[in-house]
């Protein structure tokens, strides 16, 4: 049988019958709802027959859907986890949902985090995996916070309503859950700069965000392209500074700068990329002090960047630093300056 699973906040436990009212509101929520797989509205005989299915297990089983509770300590039932055993238990597939008035306090990380460490460890699976639908964002970072891998799209290979959606699949195995729990998780003593040279090249070549941040952070390659062959911007190509960022010792980012010229009066922060196996950690906001404090080196006065919008945009990460924005949007960018005299030096 299932034994409860506790974590600071939460309890992870086995159905029960009175699991039912809860379960049959939280499917027909419509934004909890809104990207998952199953119907909507949801009936309550189908949220009857899936407790009483589950709770009849009692516990994960091979070629079965199962179900797990998350409770708020030992009080409401706010959630649920669910999982898929295959090949004769040793690949899981996982599911979540959080009722709507939950969100955006963890939970669901914590609770995922959780069950994911019982897979691999209370039941030996070699590996954990989840398919979701390319517009739910949210799940993909939740995904990835819990340290699961992109690994792939299957385009129109699942329907729903009579429409072919593509599927994100992100998974992760046995070394992959090693790295990812075995990784330095606290601010570092000490960070540095070093130059890009053909010794370390490969190694920063290879440093990666999490996949729903592509969209926000350049892949290195094409970091390297654009300092190669810079860009021609108010009649003159950009001058590029980059050096890769060590965190104690260890390769953990990168940053390049657009130098100020004669033709461009201001240094731009080009590229920013903390490795997604250092993130978390206030790398990011310390690079930014060592940045400024160069530039104010060079005898500049303010720094400017720019950034995507959307849901994961680097947006609050620089106002809270002090950028404001300029009220420009260069190829299609949000402009943003940080004065430097608004700041003490680092």
């Amino acid at each position: 049988m299932f034994s409860p699973i506790r974590t600071d906040r939460l309890v992870i436990r086995a159905p029960e019958p009175g699991d039912v009212n809860s379960l049959h509101a939280r499917r027909n929520h419509p934004e909890v709802a809104k990207l998952q797989d199953w119907d909507y509205p949801y009936p309550m005989e189908k949220a009857r027959a899936l407790v009483e299915s589950v709770v009849a297990r009692g516990e994960p089983t091979n070629d079965e859907w199962w179900m797990a509770m998350v409770c708020l300590g030992d009080g409401p039932v706010v959630g649920d986890l669910v999982v898929h055993l295959t090949w004769e238990g040793r690949t899981a597939e996982v599911g979540y949902s959080l009722d709507r008035e939950h969100w955006g306090r963890g939970y669901a990380t914590e609770a995922l985090a959780a069950f994911v460490d019982y897979l691999f460890d209370g039941l030996a699976v070699t590996r954990v995996f989840a398919m979701l639908d390319p517009a739910n964002r949210a799940s993909a970072r939740l995904l990835e916070r819990t340290g699961l891998l992109y690994e792939g799209c299957t385009r129109l290979s699942y329907w729903k309503d009579d429409e072919p959606s593509d599927d994100l699949i992100y998974g992760m195995t046995r070394s992959d859950r090693e790295a990812w729990v075995s990784r330095a998780r606290y601010p570092p003593k000490e960070i540095t700069f070093i130059e890009v040279n053909t010794e370390n090249l490969g190694d920063v070549a290879n440093l990666k965000t999490h996949e729903s941040q592509k969209e926000f952070v350049a892949p290195m390659l094409w970091s390297f392209s654009d300092a190669h062959f810079p860009e021609v911007v108010d009649g003159a190509p950009v001058v590029p500074w980059m050096r890769a960022v060590l965190a104690d010792g260890q390769l953990a980012g990168f940053v390049m700068l657009a130098l100020a010229t004669e033709n461009h009066p201001e240094p731009y922060l080009w590229r920013l990329l903390i490795d997604r196996m250092h993130q978390r950690r206030g790398i990011g906001k310390r690079v930014i002090g060592m940045i400024v404090d160069q530039c104010r080196d060079w005898g500049d006065q303010a720094l400017v960047t720019s950034w995507a919008e959307g849901v994961g945009s680097p947006r609050p990460f620089y106002l809270a630093l002090g950028f404001e924005t300029t009220g420009r949007i260069v190829d299609e960018e949000t402009e943003a300056r940080l004065v430097f005299d608004r700041r003490e030096k680092q």
